[in-house]
């Protein structure tokens, strides 16, 4: 980039950061919203409004999975917001207290899909809604999985998983069956893994 665009790039970044936060109410339970008062470093004041999910930040952690035989396991499960009110998505779930995010990625893809795999891969980090939420996720490329149990699925959780080619998932994302950011990123990233 260059380095006089770069310059104004961090000179709106310096002006726009938070100088001090302050927090007026939390509302909710599982899901919670808080208030909160912004100084910004120009003087501006702001008010802004946080999600919190389950009490913590609600980071989360996003699997591509690939079979040994070469195939991509995706999640059916119902998204009862969404247009279709089923959603067509790679495997992910929370990153519980104290747990690491490649800990939490092959917790949940065992848990959803009753597979494992020792090759994990990290290809992205980045914020789910940063306009209303510190939800940071990560995504891996899980390589080589195996099936070794049956699905252990949450209470209230009802997920089916459905096997294709990488190809097939991308087609997939191209008709719109595919149609959560998380899995469309994680999805591109994987890209350089495997088309070679």
């Amino acid at each position: 980039m260059r380095r006089d665009k770069l310059k104004e790039l961090n000179s709106y970044i310096d002006e726009l950061k938070v100088k001090r936060m302050q927090l007026l109410e939390t509302k909710g339970n599982f899901l919670g919203i808080e208030s909160y008062l912004c100084e910004l470093k120009n003087g501006d004041v702001i008010r802004r409004e946080k999600l919190v999910k389950n009490k913590s930040n609600g980071n989360a952690c996003i699997i591509l999975p690939i079979t040994t035989e070469g195939n991509v396991i995706l999640v059916v499960q119902p998204r009862v917001f969404t247009i279709t009110k089923v959603g067509v998505e790679l495997p992910a779930g929370y990153v519980e207290n104290g747990e690491d995010y490649e800990t939490a990625a092959r917790r949940e893809l065992f848990e959803e899909t009753g597979y494992v795999s020792k090759d994990l891969i990290p290809l992205a980090s980045f914020y789910q809604d940063q306009g209303c939420s510190s939800s940071f996720n990560t995504s891996f490329l899980a390589r080589n999985c195996k099936k070794i149990s049956h699905q252990h699925l949450d209470e209230g959780e009802y997920i089916r998983y459905f096997e294709c080619s990488y190809e097939e998932a991308l087609e997939l994302a191209n008709m719109g069956l595919i149609a959560d950011a998380n899995s469309i990123i994680t999805l591109e990233k994987a890209k350089q893994y495997l088309k070679k």
